[in-house]
């Protein structure tokens, strides 16, 4: 197909296109004469996942030329590619820690230990976590770290869910699509439930009249 059809097809402008051909994240056409190049399926699902790595993941095209480099580094373990995807999903780190954020550092390394997971304190994920607690703490929340551990079996729970899914998919473009569409929008799923929960638990705790139901004569 010629450049028109593949932007026809995924709704990616034409100037887009040949940005991201410059920037080395789209593989150049098959040159057919001095002015035209032919594309074909490849360009269009490496199109597709540059577009969920931007629009869905929410990643800057440098972190995207990152995760491509490792999609296409056929050396690179599968684990370390859905971690270069993974990892650039997090927050910006903050430039200092406050005596608050080193505490819930601790925190957070000690919930890794227990869990025996395999992932390191200076991981995105576990800086994240951290300052979120440290915010709590702040806000006079810091309890709320006793929730960690629950948390944390709900966690493991849907992360494994996540990567069954993953599982399936077979090529390795769709493995780390799936990781950035279920971390991003299966964040954003977890979170509805979690909500939807909230106002069940809610509902049976205190009743539509907002009164405990053991209070109830």
């Amino acid at each position: 197909m010629r450049i028109g059809e593949l932007s026809r097809k995924t709704g990616v402008p034409v100037p887009t296109i040949k940005y991201y051909v410059r920037e080395g994240l789209l593989p150049a056409g098959e040159l057919t004469s001095r002015n035209q190049a032919s594309y074909d399926e490849t360009h269009e699902r490496r199109l597709r996942l540059i577009r969920a790595l931007l629009d869905v993941g929410g990643m800057k095209v440098a972190e995207i030329a990152d995760v491509l480099a490792a999609v296409d580094d056929p050396e690179r373990p599968l684990h370390k590619v859905l971690g270069a995807a993974a990892d650039r999903m997090g927050g910006t780190p903050a430039g200092h820690d406050d005596a608050e954020t080193a505490a819930a550092r601790t925190t957070v390394t000690g919930l890794i230990s227990r869990r025996g997971w395999h992932a390191h304190e200076s991981n995105p994920a576990a800086d994240d976590l951290a300052r979120a607690l440290a915010a709590l703490t702040r806000l006079g929340h810091g309890s709320f770290a006793e929730l960690l551990e629950t948390y944390a079996e709900a966690a493991e729970q849907v992360a494994q869910a996540d990567l069954a899914y993953v599982d399936r998919r077979v090529a390795l473009e769709d493995m780390v699509e799936g990781v950035v569409i279920g971390t991003v929008l299966g964040e954003a799923v977890f979170s509805a439930l979690r909500r939807l929960a909230h106002v069940d638990a809610s509902a049976r705790l205190y009743g539509a009249e907002g009164v405990p139901q053991g209070d109830k004569g």
